[in-house]
């Protein structure tokens, strides 16, 4: 009988018991999907945790409008492949606005992602929320516990969460807070793609090279994900790259890098000698969305 665990099985345990405990003591809990690979990760061990049954929660998918047509196709096939129901909610009055990546910066980031995400955890009454965040992925989250207190209008404050120490948990919940779950805390973007490794876990196309239309803005290469959709500058020319993501976000928004690794073990190859962040694709981060620990205390993911 095997009496170490190796750390992937650690992490895999580790993440289950959160799960469970969450579950035990919340009544309203829900998964957030973004069909990437941390919230896909995330699902199949929510599938492990409450096994044979079905995990007691649905996903959860804030639809920007700017989605990539491949993480919603893989959304619902997902889905259906695990018998998860999915709760897709968009922003509709901002939708008809014509609010865009492009265009509104922050203001379509607040109106399109944060508000429609508050409202739909209102209107579910969900208390227990969880989500993919990794502390290792940027400096913000790192200042998150695994059980992230939110106020009654899911604000986030860096200076009211609790200890955690010894890996014990705080669940109680004052009138109308939430807590914001977050499985994955301890894991790193390497300990990720090992266990998609290790576990044959499927991904949307998008994390793995092919040849792709691209236009290079800012130094980023922005896949053509619409065509239709482009908001074209000066002579911009639309030429093919051998590219893939690390991050998914909105399309218009969210840099590719050249890349030849056209599976799991080759983009693990790539990362381990990678110098720059996984969220640095995300051009919303730095440059049109403003600082992500605000957008936190506002609401976001």
């Amino acid at each position: 009988m095997k009496d170490v665990l190796s750390h992937l099985e650690r992490l895999e345990s580790d993440a289950i018991h959160i799960f469970r405990e969450a579950v035990a003591e919340g009544s309203r809990p829900v998964l957030l999907f973004s069909a990437g690979k941390d919230s896909t990760v995330l699902a199949h061990l929510a599938l492990r945790a409450f096994y044979p049954a079905r995990p007691p929660f649905p996903l959860l998918h804030i639809d920007s409008t700017w989605e990539f047509r491949a993480v919603l196709e893989f959304r619902d096939r997902f889905a259906r492949q695990h018998g998860f129901e999915v709760i897709a909610v968009a922003n509709e009055e901002g939708r008809a606005a014509g609010l865009n990546p492009f265009d509104h910066g922050d203001a379509y980031t607040h109106v399109m992602r944060t508000e429609p995400l508050k409202k739909a955890l209102n209107t579910g009454q969900y208390d227990i929320i969880f989500g993919g965040a990794r502390r290792d992925e940027e400096k913000s989250r790192a200042k998150e516990r695994i059980f992230s207190i939110r106020s009654a209008a899911h604000s986030w404050d860096p200076k009211q969460q609790r200890p955690e120490l010894w890996t014990l948990y705080n669940t109680r919940l004052a009138q109308g807070q939430t807590a914001r779950v977050y499985p994955l805390s301890n894991w790193t973007e390497h300990d990720i793609w090992n266990y998609i490794i290790v576990k044959g876990i499927d991904l949307v196309p998008l994390y793995y090279s092919r040849e792709r239309p691209v236009v290079e803005r800012r130094g980023r290469f922005i896949v053509i994900d619409d065509e239709a959709r482009m908001r074209w500058r000066g002579v911009e020319r639309v030429v093919h790259r051998k590219v893939r993501f690390r991050t998914l976000g909105c399309w218009p928004v969210t840099g590719a890098i050249e890349s030849e690794a056209m599976d799991a073990q080759g983009v693990l190859a790539e990362m381990l000698v990678a110098s720059t962040s996984e969220r640095e694709g995300r051009v919303s981060d730095a440059e049109e969305g403003g600082s992500l620990e605000q957008k936190k205390r506002e609401g976001y993911f």
